[in-house]
Formats: structure tokens, C-alpha cells, sequence
């Protein structure tokens, strides 16, 4: 980026909204001098002030809140608000509205703070509505502008026009098409704290024309600060603090909304005090407690008769910031016979579970106060260890290299803050089991499950947070769908590492057929060179298929990893799984 953020991962200061790109009006006096005129003094005749237009105020809004990066793939409907963009917003390009989204996904993840995201009417709109929706279930705090025709002869349908408000279904926590082109500032703000506190993407639909119009000399409908509490209420830590005490066998079920360094912290003295197993929710799309603590028991299983018989042994299951024991195939009966109590900030997730209790709360807060309000137990005498990260041999001579081989080379050598950005769906229990995030941000799938996620979701990480190590790894059909992502990487200089793990099918679909009995339909596509396309996008790339190359190249890699400025491939060449087992 032409102005990349700074070492922490801050966005570069910027004006005070209402100010940038203004000189002091003549015959006033510069800020902090003395006005010295005397009554006699002739007043310098007060130039004509520029045409103060929807665009100048909403840039002004965009600016109060610290959203200065948009990333975007523009249209035509976009051209009069983009032309002669202030110089201090950065306007970030990706080829598809898939690596759009994507990459504002991973900068707001990284930031904690909403990323702005520019679309193209119906067409732009209707190519991300998957990201978004990954966005929403990723909580992933998002403002969307989207481009329309002109308001002058919307009701025609002329060419380019959409009916845009539902087409991003119910994943967008706001949408907003303003009443009047005096309205988008206001709309603009409102979005920015929906996003923040609905933690997904709120979408403000804009006419072309609008932002050429002359803006409104009020204060802008929405609130500059919006608060609210942090704070736990002290009877919902006691009842939970309560059940926690009548049990006799209790375990902790964690998911991606525990992942903050507080929340983690105080997750940490609770399973401590408690002395208690803590499982990661299944299909977890980040990390909620760190995976290397002699607590941590593993993911839990994504099917019922395995998830029975793994939590068979507890009598109350105490889920934070996870959904309750999402699933993926269907099998009858109960997910589990322990009493369940649910604890999240995400009421939507509290008002789904099949639980005794779902406490909606500020989690930093309540575990903390939980963990301390819980009496230290004794360690069960009989207890078995908990397995921890397992450890893949290096391949014999002449064996071709497996995921697990890729996985626990990378395992060895990754430093603990690296980001690993996981979309390998064939490989993904082989990489739970080999490489824990051991720090908040560790791990980042797609909650959703849809493929294009990874490649600019590492993209925006990178950006974010400019001095972590991100290291992609994704399959060779995963990275197909938002290959185009790589330019955006080689044009502004992320220096996140992607590492495409080939086998030339799509193995879990392959597997699944298995399953099912029967052959696929669908043929390989062993043809495919992931490492040829990204060299035609600029970006350099290795081509690896023996164990000791792959060794000399991360030896080499790695250490560099928080100075890179430049992205790059490692295609392995890897042999297909023999199961699969979500």
C-alpha cells in the first residue's frame, strides 16, 4: 500500500473530521494565535467556501470513525464518488467483489474494527453475497457501500439499476437505502455502529447521483460514540458460577467468539480452577483458548453418535462463544445428556440453543469474574492425560509427501503468533491435530464453509497487521476460487505466504461420494497449475514435491516471515487422504 499502516497495526492519522483538506477562511487568524484586528481594522473580504457536497460529508463521516481503507472492485455507479479520491484514503483493488469482501474480512478481524467495502450494483453485490455472508457468520464487522443507477429515473429501470435491498438475504445486520442524498452521511454512520455491534456487514445502498448533491448544514443523525456496557451482571456470573459447583464431572466447550487475548486469559484461570477439559466447538472458525495447554482436549467431532460418546463422560457442558455443538451430517438423537449453559456476546446464538441457560454478556468481563468467583478443584487422581499436538515421521525414501508431512514441517518451524488462515477441508482434523494456535488470532477458517475465503482473507490479515507472520494454507481447488486475490497481494506488497496443498481433486467431495456408495460424476483436474496462475498474476511461486525441498524452503522462509513485502506460493505436491471424518 502507497501509506500501509503502521507497525501496531494501526490505521495512519488522519484529519479531524469535518477538517481535512481545509485552510483557515482569510482574515482569520491560524489556530492558536492571537486575533490582533482593532475595530478599525479593515476585515478581509471571507472567500466563497466550495460547495460543501453528500460526498465531502460523507467522507467526513467515513473519516471520524477511522475508515480511510476501501476496498473495492468499482463500476460505473461508483465513478462519481471515487474520482479524485482524497489523498488520505487509501483505495485498495481486488479483481473479484469474493477477494473484496475477503480481504475486508480479514482486516476487520485483524483490527477488531469494521473495514470499509466499496460494491457494484446488482452484479458487484450479487458476487459477494458469499463473503458477506462468511463475514456475518465469521463476525467480522463490515460498512458496504453499494453503487445504484441514478435516483433521477430509478423508477424506469434503467440499465445497471438493482433491486438491491434483498439480495443479500438476512446476512447483512443493517441495510439501508436513504430516503434523500442528504441522508447517506447519517446512513454511513448508523452502518459503521451496526457492523460494530451486530458484528457483520451493514450494507448503505447509494444512488450515483447523490453524491454530487448539496449536503445538509446539520449534525448528523447518528451518534459520533456509541457505548455500552462491559460489564457482567453479577447474578448471571453467580447462576452460572452455581451450576459450575453442582457439577461433578464439568468440561468447557469454546468457540470463535472467545478469541481475544482477555477472553482467552480468563478462559485460562477457569479451566485451571476447575481442573476440566476444554474442547474447541466443531467446525470452530478461530480459536477460543490457546491449544497447547495441558487442558486443551481437542475439537469436538461435527457428528452426533461421536459428539455422544465424546462428551459422555461430563455432566454439565459449559459452551463460550461458540454455537451450541453445531453439526454437519444429520444423525438422530440428542447432541449430549449433560446439562448445557451457553455464554456469548451473539444473541442470535443464545436464542437457538437447546440450553438450561444462555447467559448474553460481554465475555472478557464474565469469565473473568467467573474464573474468580470458581474454587480451585483438586486434579481428578485418576485422570488420563490429555493428547496433545500429535507428530507426523518424515516420509521414507521414495514415499510421496501427505498433508500431515506438509503440516508438521510447518508446525516445527512457525512461530507462536503466526496466523494460519485454513481452507483445506480434506486436510483440516490433520491440521487441528499437528498445528495449535497457540496465540489469540492463531487460527481463521470460513465459518460459513464456502471456498474462496482464504487466500484474501490472509490478504487483509496481513494488512491489518502488517508485522505478524500470515501463512495461508488452502487446497489447490479451495484457492481456485479466488486465485485473482494473489494480484492484490503482489500490488501493494502483503508479505503473507500461501501454501497449496495439490492433490488435483476435491478429495472431501470424493470422499463423501464414497460414502454415500456410488462413484462421482465429477472428473479431476490434475491439469490445473495453481503455481502457473499465480505467476500469471505476478506473484512468485515454488513448486515443491520432495520432503527435503520443502524442509530447505520454510528453513528458509520462515525467519523472514514479519519482513516479507512480498507474497508468495509454495504449491505441494501432496497424496490424497485415505478418510475423512469432520
Amino acid at each position: 500500500m502507497t501509506r500501509p499502516p503502521t507497525a501496531d497495526g494501526t490505521a495512519p492519522s488522519t484529519p479531524t473530521a469535518g477538517t481535512a483538506g481545509t485552510t483557515p477562511t482569510a482574515g482569520t487568524a491560524p489556530a492558536g494565535t492571537a486575533d490582533v484586528r482593532t475595530a478599525t481594522t479593515p476585515r478581509a473580504p471571507r472567500a466563497p467556501r466550495p460547495p460543501h457536497t453528500v460526498r465531502d460529508a460523507a467522507f467526513d463521516v467515513l473519516r471520524l470513525h477511522g475508515l480511510t481503507t476501501l476496498f473495492a472492485n468499482p463500476g460505473s455507479t461508483e465513478v462519481s464518488l471515487l474520482t479524485d479520491l482524497p489523498e488520505d484514503l487509501e483505495f485498495v483493488l481486488a479483481l473479484h467483489e469474493g477477494s473484496v469482501v475477503g480481504a475486508a474480512t480479514g482486516w476487520a478481524l485483524a483490527r477488531e474494527q469494521p473495514a470499509l467495502v466499496l460494491l457494484h450494483t446488482t452484479a458487484g453485490l450479487g458476487n459477494a453475497v458469499g463473503a458477506l455472508a462468511t463475514a456475518r457468520v465469521n463476525r467480522a464487522p463490515l460498512v458496504v457501500l453499494v453503487g445504484q443507477q441514478d435516483r433521477r429515473h430509478l423508477a424506469q429501470e434503467p440499465f445497471l439499476a438493482g433491486r438491491l435491498a434483498g439480495l443479500a438475504g438476512d446476512y447483512p445486520v443493517r441495510v439501508e437505502t436513504p430516503a434523500r442524498a442528504q441522508d447517506v452521511p447519517g446512513a454511513l454512520g448508523r452502518a459503521v455502529h451496526a457492523a460494530r455491534e451486530g458484528r457483520g456487514p451493514a450494507l448503505v445502498l447509494v444512488p450515483m447521483n447523490d453524491w454530487a448533491e448539496p449536503a445538509e448544514e446539520l449534525p448528523v443523525p447518528a451518534p459520533t460514540l456509541l457505548r455500552r456496557s462491559a460489564a457482567a451482571d453479577p447474578a448471571a456470573v453467580a447462576e452460572v458460577a452455581d451450576l459450575l459447583a453442582e457439577a461433578t464431572a464439568p468440561a468447557l466447550v469454546v468457540g470463535a467468539g472467545a478469541d481475544s487475548a482477555g477472553t482467552w486469559s480468563a478462559l485460562t484461570a477457569l479451566a485451571e480452577r476447575l481442573n476440566c477439559p476444554v474442547w474447541q466447538e466443531p467446525f470452530g472458525a478461530r480459536a477460543g483458548f490457546p491449544q497447547d495447554h495441558r487442558l486443551f482436549a481437542g475439537h469436538l467431532p461435527a457428528d452426533r453418535p461421536r459428539l455422544r460418546t465424546t462428551l459422555a463422560p461430563y455432566d454439565l457442558v459449559l459452551c463460550v462463544g461458540a454455537p451450541f455443538l453445531r453439526q454437519y451430517p444429520y444423525a438422530p438423537g440428542r447432541l449430549t445428556d449433560a446439562r448445557v449453559v451457553v455464554v456469548t456476546d451473539d444473541p442470535a446464538e443464545a436464542q437457538r440453543a437447546p440450553a438450561e441457560l444462555a447467559v448474553v454478556t460481554a465475555l472478557p468481563d464474565f469469565c473473568d469474574r467467573l474464573a474468580r468467583r470458581t474454587p480451585p478443584r483438586p486434579r481428578p487422581a485418576a485422570a488420563e492425560p490429555i493428547r496433545h499436538a500429535a507428530h507426523a515421521e518424515p516420509p521414507s525414501p521414495g514415499e510421496r509427501l501427505s498433508p500431515a508431512h506438509v503440516l508438521a514441517a510447518l508446525a516445527r518451524r512457525l512461530p507462536a503468533d503466526t496466523v494460519v488462515v485454513e481452507e483445506t477441508p480434506s486436510s483440516r482434523p490433520d491440521l487441528h491435530a499437528l498445528l495449535p494456535a497457540r496465540a489469540p488470532l492463531g487460527f481463521l477458517s470460513a465459518a460459513m464453509g464456502g471456498l474462496g475465503f482464504a487466500l484474501p482473507a490472509a490478504i487483509g490479515v496481513r494488512m491489518g497487521q502488517p508485522r505478524r507472520p500470515v501463512v495461508a494454507i488452502v487446497g489447490d481447488g479451495s484457492s481456485l476460487y479466488q486465485i485473482q486475490s494473489l494480484w492484490t497481494a503482489v500490488h501493494y506488497g502483503v508479505g503473507a505466504v500461501f501454501v497449496v496443498l495439490a492433490n488435483g481433486r476435491y478429495a472431501v467431495m470424493d470422499k463423501l461420494a464414497e460414502q454415500q456408495g456410488g462413484k462421482p460424476p465429477w472428473p479431476a483436474f490434475d491439469e490445473v497449475s495453481v503455481a502457473g496462475l499465480a505467476e500469471s498474476l505476478g506473484c512468485p511461486v515454488r513448486r515443491i514435491t520432495e520432503y527435503g525441498d520443502l524442509c530447505e524452503a520454510l528453513d528458509t522462509l520462515v525467519p523472514g516471515l514479519p519482513d516479507r513485502t512480498e507474497p508468495l506460493v509454495l504449491e505441494v505436491s501432496v497424496a490424497v487422504g485415505d478418510d475423512f471424518r469432520p
